[in-house]
């Protein structure tokens, strides 16, 4: 069922005198849920820069989540409670790597607002928006290192964030090209990171603008790193939601034409992507024609 045809329907009901439980019953899958519990979930990442990253705190001391995926997540939302006819609560819930999928499917988070490849394989297990980004797994190397390719790794110690894709891309190359390297995991992408700085390490794959958001915030030593050219898997973002609640996949694809047709879709990316983070620094990452492409088709002309 369509955005629209539900609101104006909860509409109806409500002119009619309907009651507000009433009103609920024509609503099915996450909508219904939504409207009994009185709250959206939104689920975030701690360092998945700029997608959905905490940075500082709110007034009341919980962690400040922001990010070009969150703002997305904030689009359907407002959808969605134009869809039910009234106001709910926004809650966040922090979910790593490897909670995810697992938060999504139990009803945990109602969206998931990271950086999420969306891929065949998982949507075996959950929806996704259309595409918001398209990414490229990538190693990140210690300036010196003399790694100046995945093909340098032999002997080496390579981390990846336990639960992406990018585990998968860089077993499989190493496979195929005969590489003896160890492949280790860690929790978070921050962790991650964290393990090239300390020397336990020494590369780190996962997706590009990733590998980017984690220099561009290390204010301290980021230009210690680099991140090698070779692009090792395709990535396709998406916002991920529960699987076979037709009613949530209309209003999702419905955000998004509307922020295509509105151009507000590519000036969310540009706020993200170009424009200054909140400690200062620039991704300085352009749209890549693939994802322009995608844009245009949802009713956006981004060119100039």
């Amino acid at each position: 069922m369509a955005r629209f045809s539900v609101a104006v329907l909860v509409l109806a009901l409500a002119l009619a005198g309907a009651s507000p439980a009433s009103a609920i019953e024509v609503l099915t899958g996450t909508l219904k849920s939504v409207a009994e519990r009185g709250e959206i979930v939104l689920g975030y990442r701690e360092s998945s820069v700029p997608f959905s990253f905490v940075a500082g705190k709110n007034p009341d001391g919980s962690p400040r989540a922001i990010g070009y995926a969150l703002d997305l997540c904030g689009e359907i939302a407002d959808d969605i409670q134009a869809a039910i006819g009234r106001p709910v609560k926004i809650r966040y819930a922090p979910v790593t790597a490897e909670t995810r999928i697992e938060a999504v499917t139990s009803g945990k988070i109602d969206l998931e607002c990271g950086s999420t490849t969306a891929n065949a394989e998982r949507r075996k297990q959950v929806a996704f928006s259309p595409v918001d980004y398209i990414s490229a797994t990538q190693l990140l190397v210690k300036r010196g290192s003399g790694i100046a390719s995945y093909r340098d790794l032999g002997g080496k110690i390579v981390v990846v964030t336990a639960g992406t894709t990018n585990e998968k891309a860089v077993r499989d190359l190493l496979a195929r090209v005969r590489i003896d390297a160890q492949v280790v995991t860690a929790p978070d992408h921050a962790a991650s990171y964290a393990m090239v700085k300390a020397g336990k390490a020494d590369a780190f794959a996962t997706d590009d603008v990733l590998l980017y958001g984690l220099i561009a915030t290390d204010a301290q030593d980021g230009s210690s790193y680099t991140v090698l050219p070779d692009k090792l898997s395709y990535e396709p973002y998406g916002i991920m939601f529960r699987k076979d609640d037709p009613e949530l996949a209309g209003i999702v694809q419905q955000t998004f034409t509307r922020l295509a047709e509105s151009r507000a879709l590519r000036w969310t990316y540009e706020r993200w992507f170009l424009k200054r983070l909140p400690n200062g620094e620039r991704l300085d990452i352009p749209m890549s024609n693939d994802l322009r492409v995608s844009f245009q088709l949802m009713g956006l002309d981004a060119g100039e």
